[in-house]
This record gives structure tokens, C-alpha cells and sequence, in this order.
């Protein structure tokens, strides 16, 4: 389970968050929306710790984030909207490097990496250097990286942004299959239409205010589409 309550960012006199009281239940698939400046990178940001609330907390798995830092990030990938890779390290070199990072063993790891390199059909180019890679191989990349230690939670904000139709298909068969082994899914996006065929549950924010937050079905049943949804409540 993941908790908001009454999370409130503030930069200066401009409240980013406000207020904002939230649970998304173990294992769903979480669409959180909203217009450019609601909110919603700067609620994932503090979700994952990266960001100090002004007030409020931020709870997984009963472990606050603030006070529990090193353990909450054990248990959480995330992956930003701009992704960083190192364009002089190979597919395969970055992946290690990770591995490094969560103390995964070196009994493990060569298996671990392969598995996913195959997972995330980037197998071919393993050894090539991440900075010849495509922007789509690029994302699958950064995503194989975030669950190298097997998270119980990913943190993704506009993981389509910039994809590909080819790459879009293949990343949301990917988040698919994770979520139906079990990992809760949190991300932002910005394409409705690929957000309400994907999640079990909606979160809508609007200048900082959750404004809903319900399942995939209630919302559909109550407002006929996500679309019509997301502009009744922004």
C-alpha cells in the first residue's frame, strides 16, 4: 500500500501539492494525470524521496519514505521522464553497473542481466554503446536498469513520451506483464487513450488538488470515458 496524507510541496509562495490525501492499493496499475504544471512530477518526486514535502508524508509498505530512505529506494525503481544513461557504457556495462549499485551477487548477476536483456529485447544490443542506441532502446534500457533488484513499486513519469508507435506497444507490453507478476505500477501520461486501456485505478490532480481518484471501471461507468473524466475534473 502506498499513503499520501495531506502531502503539500510548496516552492516559495507557489503551492505545487496541496494537500493532497492518496492510497493506491499492492499491485495495481495507477494512472496518475493531470494538465502541464498540476502537480504530478512533483508528487512523484516525493513519492520516491527525491523531493522533501513542505508538510504531510509519504508511506510504502509501512515504511515512511523521509525517515526510511535507503530502504524505501530497495523497493522502488523509478524512472524520470528524461532519462540518463552513460553513452560510453554498453548495454550489458550499465546493467552491471546497477547490479553493483543494489549489491546484487556476482553468482547471480550474469544470468539476472541476460534474462532481462532478453526480457526487454535489447539481446543484440547488449554490447553495443548506449549512446548509439535509439530513443525507444534508450527507455528499455533505463527501464531494464530500474528493476535489476526486482522492486515492488515502479515510479514512472511520461515513460511513452517520445516513443515510437513500435516502441509504445512493446513498453506497454512490458509494464503489462509486470503487473501481472505482481509490482505496483505509479505513471504520469499525457495519452489518455493508452492510460485507460492499461490501469486498474485513475488519480486526476489539477493545480496541486486531487481531484479524483477511483478505479478504471467507476470512473468509465460515471463519466463514459477517461477523456470526458479528465476534463470534467480540469
Amino acid at each position: 500500500m502506498i499513503e499520501l496524507s495531506h502531502l503539500t510541496r510548496k516552492f516559495n509562495e507557489h503551492v505545487a501539492v496541496d494537500d493532497l490525501c492518496l492510497n493506491i492499493p499492492n499491485g495495481a496499475m495507477f494512472g496518475f494525470l493531470g494538465a502541464n504544471g498540476a502537480g504530478k512530477t512533483t508528487t512523484l518526486k516525493m513519492i520516491m524521496g527525491l523531493l522533501q514535502p513542505t508538510s504531510g508524508s509519504v508511506t510504502i509498505d509501512g515504511l515512511n519514505v523521509a525517515a526510511n530512505p535507503i530502504e524505501v529506494k530497495s523497493k522502488v525503481g523509478y524512472l524520470p521522464d528524461e532519462v540518463f544513461l552513460y553513452d560510453y557504457l554498453t548495454g550489458r556495462q550499465f546493467l552491471d553497473f546497477v547490479a553493483d549499485i543494489y549489491n546484487i551477487k556476482a553468482t547471480e548477476r550474469e544470468e539476472k542481466i541476460n534474462n532481462i536483456l532478453i526480457s526487454f529485447g535489447l539481446e543484440d544490443a547488449a554490447d553495443d554503446f548506449a549512446g548509439n542506441y535509439s530513443f525507444g532502446m534508450k527507455k528499455k534500457l533505463a527501464l531494464a536498469g530500474i528493476v535489476v533488484h526486482n522492486p515492488s513499486l515502479l515510479i514512472l513519469d511520461e515513460p511513452f513520451n517520445g516513443l515510437d508507435p513500435q516502441a509504445t506497444r512493446d513498453f506497454k507490453n512490458m509494464l503489462k506483464k509486470m503487473s501481472k507478476e505482481g509490482t505496483t505500477i505509479i505513471f504520469s501520461s499525457h495519452v489518455l487513450e493508452v492510460v485507460e486501456k492499461m490501469v486498474t485505478h485513475v488519480g486526476i490532480i489539477n493545480k496541486g488538488k486531487l481531484k479524483i481518484c477511483d478505479s478504471i471501471e467507476s470512473i468509465v461507468k460515471n463519466y463514459k470515458s477517461l477523456e470526458k473524466a479528465f476534463f470534467a475534473m480540469t
